[in-house]
């Protein structure tokens, strides 16, 4: 297992000395590539193959390009030099850091090594100015950094077990605190990537805090890395792969043999599966690919799906454009699992409305997506008693996730779906309905609120307060959906409040921010963004596909939005600012869009064209069904419903959000249980909901 430690070590140097002249030569730029004699340069290779030291001149480099069948020397000149010279103990003593003789001849090394090392001095100059010139302009994204702002903080992150969607979500097994694993030396003057053991001192998401081996309780090189990054490998990968293990420059001088302190230390030692690398390349593996056709909400009309094409796949999350879009910037974004998206022929096979394209064949390329990709909802029995139009019931607005709102059942479809309206804001023509499955965690029975003490926003303009669901069902006539038919089932999911994580911004999709956990109720979680206001928070069900573990972004590539800065919020409009969420049972309205902290980039795509416009009116075809498209069983979620737009850029010329703008889904997940006077803590199994009941 630590054969590879004797590969390579720091005293292994390129310096010379000739009979004219014993002063070394200095030893070539730790951060670039081995440079041989004639000029060519090697790096570690993929292979087995392993490095080598030349036995006259000390070159370390890759076996493969070394001379002879033996591979002792580096160039055709070091073995002659080596079979010419009479003197063999004095080089092996050079080597081992000895002084060597005078008589010792290294036949014209140093001239050569000296001009090598110049020039690789300023080829290092070169890299680090644009380097430089990179980082200078980069935006300020790249200097959040996760570490940092969890070890001043001292925050907790929720486990990468607490997302089934995400890669190594349902694998990542006992990885935990003390897992030693084989690391890059940062802490080496050696001119090649070279290995270190380092164990685990704390986990956030994918996102671990290592610590060298032979550092003890010294915390001065400890430092931050993404657990399922490329350069992460168990405990004797180096050994297999031929890597050498160089023991830290710091704490080299600390034992004579460190291959008996290795064996000591790691004997019944956890690390990571041999396989890991490959369960993470393999987790990351997603099915669907770009110019698949699918059904997806319309994003201006919420009742309605229409068909789009998926342009790229990050990480699992499509970015899917609208298939009339003629110059493809008319997207949408959302996970491959969410129930915003559907198989062709889903809206005729339940009965939901669908704009028929304009366009009457597909384009070529394009294929419609095989049903069986996306998620599956729980089958239910609609022949007994079962959801009716007018029934009423609480929900969260998609255009205001941060509240839940009374609803009204405006439609029951096939296979459990429903159509359901917020009371005192639903347009005449019924275009900002929106579409949920029955067994969705964003619904909730009549008195869910005020039993897990929530705040329920009573309909616009009732006058009527405090609001009371008794005398509201009195006045309108209306009857409570019976409890006994919404989803009471709590997973364990393993969530607590204060614990960060990465999450969508279901008003403007397309971003990933730095987020909390504010509240649990039950499978139910409120989600911070950090930096802004209470009034952006969200209510994301437990197992949403719309959540990340920390460091999500860093693996996949996708753009994360840190926390908005004291400076950025302080930018928006005095009224914005100074206001406080009222603890009032008003209705709230639309919120207006968020803005995002100045210098802060979305994800370099198109955004979403999510502002303002005129509420249209339907036209005939919009109630047909699509074209020959066969009819296949309903797919997805257990939902179906759309994230509004709410942009974090600061743009002045945005707008406050109307009706007719996009309703998005913010829950996707399954079942969901309610307990009587829940606190803010996992609650996990079913019990009886309590609905206070008055004269």
């Amino acid at each position: 297992m630590f054969d590879g430690y004797d590969s390579c070590s720091e005293d292994t140097s390129s310096s010379s000395s000739s009979e004219e002249s014993e002063e070394e030569v200095a030893p070539l730029p730790s951060n670039l590539p081995i440079i041989k004699n004639n000029g060519q340069v090697y790096t570690y290779p993929d292979g087995k193959s392993g490095m080598a030291t030349c036995e006259m001149c000390g070159m370390v480099g890759v076996r493969d390009a070394f001379y002879s069948k033996t591979k002792r020397f580096c160039s055709v000149s070091c073995s002659r030099s080596y079979s010419s010279n009479s003197k063999k103990a004095s080089i092996l003593a050079r080597l081992q850091g000895k002084p060597p003789t005078k008589k010792a001849k290294v036949l014209q090394k140093q001239p050569l090594v000296a001009k090598l090392a110049a020039y690789a001095q300023y080829q290092a100059t070169l890299q680090n100015q644009a380097k430089t010139k990179a980082g200078n302009s980069a935006v300020s994204v790249e200097g959040f950094s996760w570490g940092n702002y969890i070890n001043s903080n001292s925050f907790i992150a929720a486990p990468v077990a607490c997302f089934k969607h995400a890669p190594m979500g349902t694998c990542w097994g006992d990885i935990s605190e003390n897992v030693r694993i084989e690391v890059p030396n940062t802490d080496c003057s050696l001119p090649t990537k070279v290995f270190w053991i380092a164990g685990i001192i704390k986990l956030a998401g994918y996102n671990a805090l290592l610590r060298y081996e032979g550092f003890e309780n010294d915390s001065s090189l400890d430092f931050w890395c993404n657990i399922c990054g490329s350069d992460i490998h168990p405990v004797g990968w180096c050994a297999a792969s031929g890597k050498p293990l160089v023991p830290p420059r710091t704490v080299q001088h600390k034992y004579t043999n460190w291959k008996a302190f290795l064996v000591k230390r790691l004997t019944g030692a956890k690390t990571l599966p041999p396989d890991f690398s490959q369960k993470v390349s393999e987790s990351m593996q997603y099915p669907f690919k770009p110019c698949m056709r699918v059904e997806v909400v319309d994003k201006r009309h919420l009742c309605r799906t229409r068909v789009a094409v998926v342009e790229s796949v990050i990480g699992g999350r499509l970015r899917l454009v609208y298939e009339e879009s003629e110059d493809r910037t008319d997207d949408f974004w959302c996970h491959m699992h969410s129930p915003l998206i559907h198989h062709i022929g889903w809206s005729r096979s339940i009965g939901h409305r669908f704009k028929r394209s304009d366009i009457t064949k597909k384009q070529d390329g394009h294929f419609d997506t095989p049903p069986h990709l996306f998620a599956k909802v729980k089958e239910v029995d609609q022949s007994g008693e079962w959801f009716k139009e007018g029934m009423k019931l609480e929900a969260i607005d998609p255009l205001n996730l941060s509240t839940i709102c009374v609803a009204t059942i405006r439609k029951v479809l096939a296979d459990g779906f429903l159509m359901i309206g917020i009371d005192g804001s639903e347009a005449a023509d019924g275009s900002d309905w929106f579409c949920y499955h029955a067994t969705s965690p964003s619904i909730f029975p009549v008195g869910f609120c005020e039993i897990n003490m929530i705040e329920l926003t009573p309909p616009r303009g009732y006058t009527k307060l405090p609001f009371k669901w008794f005398d509201y069902l009195r006045e309108t006539g209306s009857i409570a959906a019976p409890v006994k038919l919404f989803n009471k089932d709590v997973p364990n999911h393993g969530f607590r409040v204060g614990m960060k994580l990465e999450a969508v911004d279901l008003m403007e999709p397309r971003l990933i921010c730095v987020a909390t956990v504010t509240r649990i109720i039950h499978r139910l979680l409120r989600i911070h963004f950090d930096g802004w206001e209470e009034e952006y928070d969200q209510w994301v069900d437990c197992e949403s596909p719309d959540l990340y573990p920390v460091g999500w972004c860093q693996l996949t590539g996708y753009q994360l939005q840190p926390p908005a800065s004291q400076s950025s919020r302080e930018s928006q409009s005095a009224s914005s600012k100074q206001k406080k969420k009222a603890k009032s049972q008003q209705y709230k309205g639309h919120k207006k869009k968020r803005k995002m902290p100045v210098g802060k980039k979305p994800v370099s795509l198109s955004s979403l064209p999510m502002t303002g416009g005129v509420r249209r009116s339907f036209s005939g075809d919009e109630e047909l069904t699509p074209p020959p498209y066969r009819t296949l069983p309903a797919q997805t979620a257990l939902e179906a419903f759309p994230p509004p737009s709410t942009s974090r850029e600061f743009r002045p010329s945005l707008k406050t959000v109307t009706t007719s703008q996009l309703k998005e889904e913010l829950l996707d997940g399954e079942d969901y249980s309610f307990l009587q006077g829940a606190s803010d803590q996992e609650s996990n199994g079913s019990a009886t909901f309590y609905i206070k009941q008055e004269p």
